[in-house]
């Protein structure tokens, strides 16, 4: 049976109205959220590490720009995962502390999230680096 949908409201309830904040206050709020993101994760930082190795390889054997932007991207993708992996694992504590296969299910879910995520940068930082180490031994041209 078809159902007339219903009428959107005309204001929000003031309860539910975002409020008004600076710039500055959601940039501290970001930064803060970035802070407790990495804080007690320590796979958080290993890819940090990692991060700082692909730029440090990618300053040796002289990336192109293009390259550095494929590279960049991959970092903020793994970094962001992370972060998004470390806000689900908070969020889950703070719904439930005792075991609950839910809540499980959806953390390996985001855990899986993280290591497809990593794998695909994996293999972009490898193609780019394989090229450029070619480059650099002179077993092809750029």
């Amino acid at each position: 049976m078809w159902r007339r949908p219903c009428k959107p409201p005309t204001r929000m309830d003031p309860e539910f109205q975002p409020t008004q904040r600076t710039w500055t206050a959601k940039f501290r709020d970001a930064f803060l959220g970035v802070a407790l993101g990495v804080r007690g994760q320590s796979s958080f930082r290993v890819h940090l590490v990692c991060a700082v190795l692909v730029i440090a390889a990618g300053v040796w054997l002289r990336v192109s720009r293009v390259e550095w932007c494929l590279l960049t991207l991959c970092i903020a993708a793994v970094l962001a995962a992370e972060l998004f992996n470390s806000a689900l694992e908070r969020m889950a504590k703070a719904i439930d502390r005792r075991h609950n296969a839910e809540l499980g299910a959806a953390l390996d879910i985001a855990s899986g999230a993280v290591l497809f995520t990593a794998l695909g940068a994996s293999v972009a930082g490898a193609t780019v680096f394989v090229f450029r180490l070619g480059v650099y031994l002179q077993w092809w041209t750029d």
